[in-house]
């Protein structure tokens, strides 16, 4: 049996670094194991070249000396829009983005054209359908982060109103009337 695979262009999500200030390295390597797409932000071009990390793409409305086989793609002000457009537009099936903050509008437009996963210093975010449901060890906290009528979950107890810890090991679900919700795990 072999241990070589074979990774095809696309395949893997894209990674996306708009800001990595507090994210663990660690982390970070584990989403750079498969060779992603990498697009970065020029605020992050420093921290992550000083990594050694290959930049495919840089977002940026700046002048600036580029690594060898960098592409640019040009923004007026919205890093974040202006590369999930590029993304969806190359037809990528998902992106894992690095940033310090989530704000839902700045996704909202998007999490029915890309699958996109976000990353905070604290927290794992992305949108989920009603009836979604995953395995989670007890006492693992989930942050509900739009606003949802009509919420059903099991496997769940509420710590607040947009803060649920799980009751024990085993599968918990969501089910709302909303097309997609986004919800959170801390990491």
């Amino acid at each position: 049996m072999s241990s070589h695979h074979i990774v095809r262009e696309k395949q893997e999500p894209a990674l996306l670094i708009i800001d990595p200030t507090g994210f663990d390295p660690e982390n970070l390597g584990q989403l750079l194991e498969w060779s992603p797409t990498v697009l970065v932000s020029d605020d992050a071009v420093d921290y992550v070249e000083s990594l050694g990390i290959k930049i495919d793409f840089m977002i940026t409305g700046k002048e600036m000396a580029l690594q060898p086989a960098t592409r640019l793609i040009p923004t007026e002000s919205d890093v974040l829009g202006d590369g999930l457009k590029y993304l969806v537009g190359e037809q990528y099936p998902s992106v894992n983005i690095i940033d310090t903050s989530f704000k839902l509008k700045d996704y909202a437009l998007y999490a029915d054209k890309i699958n996109l996963v976000i990353y905070t210093p604290k927290l794992k975010i992305f949108p989920v359908t009603s009836g979604f449901s995953k395995w989670k060890q007890s006492g693992e906290t989930i942050h509900l982060l739009s606003e949802i009528s009509e919420l059903k979950s099991t496997g769940l107890k509420p710590v607040n109103e947009s803060i649920f810890e799980t009751e024990k090991d085993g599968f918990y679900s969501l089910v709302f009337n909303q097309i997609l919700a986004f919800i959170a795990e801390e990491i």
